[in-house]
């Protein structure tokens, strides 16, 4: 079964505490936590203080994707409102080895997202040394965008990088994930859903968690 990452973006912020326990009591696995900075993207979301609370409510785990610049000069901020993961861009990270090594050095799971125009060979150097490879199937800064349907192969080609560099790597996608193409994206290699709209703006998100994890 994949594992299941709703995404809080998309959640009603005026209800957040009740939004984050529908998840906690939910089959979902992560709690999706997206940081923009209206700079790498051009919307802005929300920072540690945000994720501080739900860390409080919340018994998932805390999945943090950091869209910003100069990703680094957080993490420790990030760390300390609760983050399990942290995962940046291989576009905002000219030193991205180090970065990782040190998002790893404080005890977190750590990523690397890579946006839909770059190709997977781009992680080619990195895949050994990560534990999620985040990969955009939208372009990244707003929710309820449509699934760019190249990312199939992309999710191929990674997974072939993957086995190629003894990587243990969990592919997350992040992007377009509906009921409808989850289980194209996971029979493609994927090991993880990041899943927004779909869960939110459902009648029953329960009941959209639960088929997506049967995806």
């Amino acid at each position: 079964m994949a594992i299941i990452a709703p995404s809080l973006l998309a959640a009603d912020f005026l209800h957040l505490q009740r939004e984050v326990e529908m998840v906690n009591n939910s089959a979902a696995d992560w709690l999706h936590l997206d940081v923009m900075d209206g700079l790498f993207v051009p919307n802005i979301s929300f920072g540690p203080m945000i994720i501080e609370f739900v860390k409080k409510v919340t018994t998932k785990t805390c999945d943090v994707h950091l869209m910003i610049e100069e990703p680094s000069r957080y993490f420790e901020q990030f760390k300390k409102a609760g983050a399990d993961h942290i995962s940046i861009h291989i576009e905002t990270c000219p030193r991205l080895h180090q970065d990782i090594q040190q998002i790893k050095a404080m005890g977190l799971k750590a990523g690397v997202a890579i946006n839909p125009h770059n190709p997977a060979g781009f992680l080619s150097d990195i895949i050994a040394d990560v534990d999620i490879v985040l990969v955009m199937s939208v372009n990244p800064g707003f929710g309820g965008q449509k699934f760019i349907p190249n990312t199939l192969n992309k999710i191929k080609e990674i997974k072939k990088l993957i086995v190629e560099k003894g990587s243990h790597a969990v592919i997350n996608i992040d992007g377009g994930v509906t009921l409808e193409n989850a289980a194209e994206i996971v029979a493609a290699g994927a090991d993880a859903l990041v899943a927004g709209s779909t869960v939110f703006n459902a009648a029953d998100p329960l009941e959209a968690i639960r088929l997506l994890k049967q995806a």
